[in-house]
């Protein structure tokens, strides 16, 4: 069995990302469904397609371009991102203070977040470099390797708590709100039951865990919301 909670497993947050984790997987087996007693680190994207995946978080794009048809999709955490509809996220604009260059810090460019959200907010990328996270590419903005980059706004909370390379920076826009990053799992999973364990699971989460990994409520999600992107 394989499960995994990587996107916003920050270092700051590994414990309380565990006792997450530890909450979804006690719901999951007073509902029957089989449960790791620990999420997988390092959470390899191959697990996405594993036939033993309980669950784990991915990105959009990925389901958009490949997992959707090939895993089951269950919803989406919430995470009160400002000025987005339940279960909706947007990524936050970031550069130096007063600087107008273009070129760009991509975390990977099958990224919903920090690739697509870019190139639509822009209308088109031409200069990027790639950087391999959203911490690697605050980090190349703040010292002039690039000279804007697009973060998931949850992340850059994380960022603004755990980055001094965060608080350098500026926000100098917002990208359009999409769907939140899919919680998926393997393709002949009990969606209905992952559903209600995972609802349940998260209205019973502490205040402090909720403050510490900014979960406010989980919603169920129709794959269509995460095939037609905004244009």
């Amino acid at each position: 069995m394989i499960a995994g909670l990587p996107m916003y497993d920050w270092p700051g947050v590994g414990a309380a990302t565990d006792e997450f984790w530890a909450a979804l997987r006690d719901a999951l087996r007073r509902h029957g469904i089989a449960a790791p007693d620990a999420v997988t680190r390092p959470f390899a994207e191959a697990l996405w397609l594993s036939p033993e995946l309980v669950l784990a978080q991915s990105c959009g794009m990925p389901y958009r371009l490949w997992l959707h048809g090939r895993v089951a999709l269950i919803g989406a955490l919430d995470y009160g991102v400002e000025g987005c509809p339940p279960g909706y996220y947007r990524s936050v604009i970031v550069r130096r203070p007063g600087d107008q260059g273009l070129r760009a810090a991509v975390n990977a460019p099958h990224s919903q977040s920090g690739y697509a959200a870019l190139k639509q907010w822009m209308g088109g990328l031409t200069d990027w470099v790639e950087t391999g996270s959203h911490a690697a590419s605050i980090r190349a903005v703040a010292e002039c390797r690039a000279d804007i980059a697009a973060i998931d706004a949850v992340t850059w909370r994380h960022a603004l708590r755990d980055m001094a390379e965060a608080r350098e920076l500026e926000v100098a826009g917002m990208t359009a709100p999409t769907p939140g990053l899919p919680l998926i799992a393997a393709r002949d999973a009990d969606v209905p039951r992952l559903r209600q364990a995972i609802a349940e699971a998260v209205a019973g989460l502490a205040a402090p865990l909720r403050e510490a990994l900014f979960v406010s409520g989980f919603v169920a999600m129709d794959p269509a919301a995460y095939l037609n992107p905004p244009a």
